[in-house]
């Protein structure tokens, strides 16, 4: 495994983290095979992980924290997440901070994750959706400001709304901030224009999501995919984007490596960027985490692979099924 600074954190993190939010609201999910993939991550050298409370009402924080209490020989990194006081995902920009994120708010379930996870401090805390008109408001500030004297959380970061990167430059102006997780990947590649440059003005730790683009980029979807009621996904892979999902990822096929597969590609193309510092799929089966890692090997794809990839950038704007 390789490990990247994490921005001002000073933090060498495994450049392939682990995303939990595969123990809520995705179906498949087997919790004894999660937690053998969880012990073979950490084997394999992976030490940063992303859950959020809202990963089955805090579920899926307690599995992490159990994992932490397994392993007090290693430091292993925590990130979680506050989810929107009004439980609504992603974050419109008519909504108010006092609706979604009042001050006593954000103090109450960082104590309801540092119970979860059973620690004394958590090492990244974030906002699971953000407005960048919020950025000016005192009570966030003042309330992220007096947690981390307290020793309760040791960095603060933003997810940024899907296909919205921009949405957070302000706030990350501010100073507070120290990370920020975004959707990057072959088709989306909106975060290059504005938001990684400035990160690396700021020296900002980047996270970046969805490296499939929700299974999209695992080219193991067709037009005729569909996904049970219970499972997310099919309130998101409706027909109008699952049949542009997979016409994109089939015009993919044609330029992925030999002796390579259509996910290995997609790691790899996010691992080529610099600028990034980790990305974390979810793997909830012991192979995802055999193959995943094994892309941790500091071989980017070569430059005229990017290049082609560079040319298969999808530029999407939110919907009401793009959640």
């Amino acid at each position: 495994m390789k490990y990247r600074l994490f921005g001002r954190t000073g933090w060498e993190i495994s450049e392939i983290g682990y995303g939990m939010w595969g123990l809520a609201g995705w179906t498949g999910s087997d919790k004894e095979e999660v937690l053998r993939a969880l012990e073979r991550y950490v084997e394999r050298g992976g030490n940063f992980f992303d859950t959020a409370w809202a990963y089955g009402d805090g579920v899926s924080e307690e599995i992490l924290g159990q994992l932490l209490k397994n392993h007090p020989d290693k430091k292993l990194y925590a990130a979680t997440k506050i989810p929107p006081k009004n439980r609504k995902w992603p974050s419109k920009p008519d909504y108010s901070l006092d609706d979604v994120f009042p001050a006593d708010y954000i103090v109450e379930y960082t104590e309801k994750s540092l119970k979860n996870l059973g620690v004394e401090t958590i090492d990244l805390q974030q906002f699971h959706v953000w407005e960048d008109s919020w950025a000016d408001r005192d009570d966030w500030q003042e309330a992220i400001t007096k947690l981390t004297q307290q020793g309760k959380v040791q960095a603060w970061g933003i997810s940024v709304n899907r296909w919205e990167p921009d949405n957070s430059l302000n706030t990350l102006r501010t100073g507070l901030i120290d990370a920020v997780q975004v959707i990057y990947n072959i088709f989306d590649q909106n975060p290059e224009d504005n938001l990684f440059p400035l990160c690396r003005e700021l020296n900002l730790g980047v996270i970046a999501r969805v490296p499939f683009d929700e299974g999209t980029l695992t080219g193991t979807f067709t037009k005729e995919t569909t996904f049970p009621e219970n499972d997310w996904r099919s309130t998101y892979f409706v027909p109008e984007n699952l049949n542009a999902s997979v016409d994109h990822a089939d015009a993919l096929r044609p330029h992925i490596p030999a002796g390579m597969t259509m996910p290995e590609m997609a790691l790899r193309f996010i691992l080529s960027n610099p600028d990034v510092h980790t990305t974390i799929p979810g793997m909830r089966q012991l192979r995802n985490v055999e193959a995943n890692t094994a892309v941790s090997d500091g071989t980017g794809l070569a430059p005229e692979v990017l290049q082609e990839l560079k040319n298969h950038r999808w530029d999407r704007t939110p919907t009401e099924w793009s959640q």
